[in-house]
């Protein structure tokens, strides 16, 4: 029998995930949170929640989860955080509710993570000796002594040391808009979004899509390299929310959830940082006394086909178990909320669906860390 103070997601809602740009250019970060904040409350709680966590990485700063907490309608007496793990902000945050109610310091957590790259504000550096104020790209993401590359020059980086060729990439990324175009067609995503006025459907899935046209594109970030903007994440405006309880609160709700029955953050090499699920998941299977077979369903951050690859080669994960509605590839890449993304795809296939019992979340993070999350589905 399930621990009662083990946390359980009980709601899961994201929104459209928009391309930088295009629907969503005027939406802000605090604009597209409450929208799912709200939505998720409604879902599960009937009374506020003890305590709002969201991810965020290039938001306007201040504490975005609280503004949006607020701008939700939550009291006033409603904690909230923001957190910051880069790519990993937005599981990093589940997994931060989670930690709250396990210890008892709350029962009811709405957690998830927003990005907006179309309204992230610009930065600047002072100017110097009378010069012009230039651009603040990003902050590091590791010393540099020890290596800060791109993302995209680490996803060559990985491509190159684990032997993924582009044929491969291009075909995978091919699968996941596949997949994700059959799932929109079929419905699959609808109970899980919040639809926004102008947007109601994932912007950057394509319907037709072949590996010879991605064949067909220039190398992105290196000369030499293979990964295109093809086999490459876009940038991406989109929020995503659950909401936690113990699981006595969802036996007596008598409501179907996923119990979080333990995750991971891990560290490892700034310079192929796309590996960091690997350390992850293993030490998850190993601490939990289960292989990946038996686990049902799997969701992997599809930053670039590469990485997601290199990750289930170097795990022994047959490539076609990921994301078996397509993923980050064709749904998109909101930095911060797109681990909160991954939980959301967990609790559709699992809860929403009646799925399998067992399901895994993991992404990857800059600067070389991994986040995964290990669930299973109750009630």
């Amino acid at each position: 029998m399930t621990d009662p103070r083990t946390p359980v997601l009980v709601a899961a809602r994201r929104t459209p995930i928009g391309t930088a740009g295009h629907a969503l250019k005027d939406v802000t970060a605090v604009d597209l949170a409450h929208l799912v904040l709200r939505a998720v409350g409604g879902d599960a709680l009937d009374a506020d929640p003890s305590h709002v966590v969201l991810g965020n990485c290039m938001g306007p700063g201040g504490n975005v989860a609280r503004v949006a907490s607020l701008a939700a309608g939550f009291d006033l007496s409603v904690p909230a955080m923001t957190v910051d793990l880069q790519c990993g902000s937005g599981l990093a945050a589940v997994t931060t509710a989670c930690a709250l109610v396990r210890s008892g310091s709350a029962d009811t957590v709405v957690a998830g993570g927003v990005e907006s790259a179309s309204t992230a504000p610009w930065r600047l550096w002072p100017p110097v000796d009378g010069g012009a104020p230039q651009r603040y790209a990003r902050a590091p993401f590791s010393p540099v002594d020890i290596g800060d590359p791109e993302m995209g020059e680490a996803a060559d980086e990985v491509a190159r040391s684990r032997g993924i060729t582009r044929p491969r990439q291009d075909a995978y990324a091919v699968r996941s808009h596949a997949r994700a175009a059959a799932a929109r067609a079929a419905g699959r995503f609808d109970d899980e979004l919040v639809p926004l006025p102008g947007l109601d459907h994932d912007e950057r899935v394509r319907d037709r899509l072949s590996a010879s046209t991605l064949a067909r594109l220039p190398t992105a970030f290196s000369p030499a390299g293979t990964v295109t903007a093809g086999n490459a994440c876009g940038i991406n405006d989109g929020g995503a929310a659950v909401a936690v309880v113990t699981e006595a609160r969802r036996r007596a709700d008598g409501i179907p959830g996923l119990a979080c029955l333990d995750w991971e953050t891990v560290g490892c090499d700034p310079n192929l940082p796309g590996l960091g699920p690997v350390p992850a998941v293993r030490n998850l299977l190993r601490r939990n006394g289960i292989t990946l077979d038996d686990i049902g369903v799997i969701e992997v951050n599809e930053a670039f086909a590469a990485q997601v690859l290199a990750c289930c080669d170097e795990l022994g994960l047959d490539e076609e178990r990921v994301c078996a509605d397509g993923g980050a590839l064709a749904l998109g890449h909101p930095w911060g909320a797109s681990g909160a993304v991954l939980a959301v795809r967990l609790f559709t296939q699992m809860v929403r669906r009646d799925g399998p019992e067992l399901g895994l979340a993991t992404i990857a993070v800059g600067g070389g860390q991994g986040v995964a999350l290990l669930v299973r589905r109750v009630g």
